[in-house]
């Protein structure tokens, strides 16, 4: 147990350092640097990530595992789509209206693995979840435009990464396979679908062709850092899902939004108000309490699956004593009657 909770820490530190450090690579390389294309920048995150998973299999630092080729390729369009559908959910929208997308992905995963894998959840954790949310809420939320193709697309958004990430802790257990491998098997096909749709989506949010773009060399320093920092990122990614549960991946990655809103004002002088700051502590509170109740229910679920086997040792013990003692007073009394 205690090398699993290590490797469980590993993995939530290395998602918040990446995702934070690739947020701050990309705001720059977007905001200050002019490089508006989200979507085909993903796909050559993909596309990296499956290069350098590649070279480490024939280094021999992972085995390649093969996973049925329908599976695969279905896991890996449906995340290529939920990418898709988020970054036209936030083209679409307004920024408040995308964060209300993201904060309504938890609910819907809990409502989907309550559902279909029959998964329960205590009123302490949707307590804890509650108090997340509203943090985040507070912390993050600036405005609130709806229209109709927005709101579409949002739902789609939802529907698609949520579905997205519980399957890719379902295979994960189902198949026997370790994130690396199946981010190995997957990437490609996730690579693919935005590599052909990342131009004509972008195309459509910033009425910019990402062809036509002239690249300065600082630009493609801060492209190359940003798919590097990506393999990270979406390593970690499927790491902390398979390791714990989608509904604790998408806490993780509140944290990591109340990291960006510090790191912003910090380093990139963002407008910050008394808002943020109670927010943040709201959505801390949250997290510490979602932290413990977790910590607390798995104790209690390993304490009551070593009980039985504790009863039947000590119910055993007894009963085969008492065997044992008859089955040698026969011997006794046979020898006795001999002599």
């Amino acid at each position: 147990m205690s090398s699993f909770q290590l490797g469980v820490m590993g993995a939530l530190f290395l998602s918040v350092a990446s995702s934070v450090s690739i947020v701050i690579c990309n705001k720059a390389l977007m905001s200050n640097l002019g490089f508006p294309f989200a979507t085909t920048l993903t796909s050559w995150h993909l596309m990296v990530t499956y290069c350098t998973l590649h070279v480490a299999q024939r280094l021999n630092f992972f085995e390649a595992k093969s996973i049925d080729m329908k599976t695969v390729m279905l896991f890996g369009i449906l995340n290529g789509i939920s990418i898709g559908f988020l970054n036209l959910s936030l083209g679409f929208n307004s920024i408040g209206f995308y964060q209300m997308t993201k904060l309504a992905i938890i609910p819907f995963t809990v409502l989907l693995e309550t559902i279909f894998l029959k998964k329960q959840f205590s009123k302490k954790i949707k307590l804890s979840l509650f108090l997340l949310l509203v943090g985040v809420g507070i912390a993050s939320i600036t405005d609130l435009q709806l229209n109709f193709v927005g709101t579409i697309l949002s739902l789609l958004a939802i529907i698609t990464t949520c579905v997205g990430q519980i399957l890719t802790n379902t295979i994960q257990k189902k198949l026997n396979v370790s994130s690396t491998q199946l981010l190995y098997h997957s990437a490609p096909f996730q690579a693919a679908i935005l590599f052909v749709s990342g131009p004509l989506v972008d195309q459509l949010l910033t009425n910019q062709s990402v062809f036509s773009y002239k690249y300065s060399p600082v630009v493609l320093a801060f492209i190359i850092l940003s798919c590097l920092i990506a393999v990270s990122v979406n390593f970690s990614t499927f790491l902390v899902i398979g390791k714990t549960s989608p509904v604790t991946y998408q806490v993780l990655g509140h944290l990591k939004t109340c990291l960006v809103l510090a790191f912003g004002y910090t380093l990139l002088h963002d407008p910050f108000h008394e808002r943020n700051i109670i927010g943040i502590l709201i959505a801390i509170l949250g997290m510490g309490l979602y932290s413990h109740f977790c910590t607390q229910e798995n104790k209690k679920k390993h304490l009551d699956l070593s009980l039985p086997s504790q009863v039947k040792d000590k119910d055993n013990s007894p009963l085969l004593a008492h065997e044992d003692k008859e089955s040698h007073e026969p011997k006794k009394l046979s020898k006795g009657s001999l002599a």
